[in-house]
């Protein structure tokens, strides 16, 4: 028989481990992952985390793919991105304004928005990407060419801009320079042009509301009649 001083009771449970705090870059990866290729998408958190610069993936813009804000009194810098593009445009897009930030952390305002110094940071940026784990071959090559120099934007260079819309989703839109002529199409504004001819590099269309004629990128996204 064993006799104890202590009652033979259960050692009470131990608390609960406090919550886990969500992790920030869970949610960004998850909000980054449709607009990236997968191996992009790191090095972006890992930037914007490090540099405090805000992200904003914004609706369809025409006029612009992305654009750069530089830092208020009392507030951060911002970047945006149209949401609508692939993969690959929004990559080349993102580290064309994270380029900006790049000058704009050591030249301030002095610096030109295009100048040598941005042409300089936008190729280091670019530099680690620049291989087949994230491009396709078919836009890898086009973008060694266009890197020698780059351009204030990419739209400008008709090449890649040609190899990067065939990775778009389709959306009802028919590229100008694969209409016949005599085409009629129509503007997302409404109005409505005959295609007529090429003119060096653009395409001459007639308005059909006032007969007047214009000259047309031939790149341009236009709705087919």
């Amino acid at each position: 028989m064993q006799l104890s001083l202590f009652r033979s009771e259960p050692l009470p449970s131990p608390p609960p481990p406090p919550p886990k705090k969500p992790d920030p870059r869970e949610g960004m990866r998850e909000k980054l992952s449709p607009h990236l290729p997968e191996d992009a998408i790191d090095f972006v958190i890992d930037w914007i985390i490090e540099n405090k610069v805000q992200l904003r993936i914004s609706r369809s813009r025409t006029t612009k793919l992305g654009d750069y804000r530089f830092p208020r009194p009392g507030a951060i810098p911002r970047i945006s991105v149209n949401h609508n593009l692939n993969k690959y445009s929004f990559l080349i897009t993102l580290l064309h304004e994270i380029a900006h930030h790049a000058v704009f952390t050591i030249w301030n305002k002095q610096a030109k928005p295009h100048g040598q110094e941005w042409k300089s940071a936008y190729r280091k940026l670019m530099a680690p990407f620049l291989n087949s784990v994230i491009f396709p071959g078919e836009v890898l090559s086009v973008l060694l060419d266009y890197f020698e120099n780059p351009r204030a934007s990419s739209t400008t260079d008709r090449q890649l801009s040609r190899i990067l819309k065939s990775f778009d989703q389709p959306n009802g839109k028919k590229v100008l320079e694969t209409l016949p002529f005599d085409s009629v199409f129509q503007l997302p504004n409404g109005r409505q042009f005959r295609k007529i001819e090429k003119i060096r590099t653009r395409y001459k269309c007639v308005c059909l509301r006032t007969k007047k004629t214009y000259l047309f990128n031939p790149l341009a996204e236009v709705f087919h009649q």
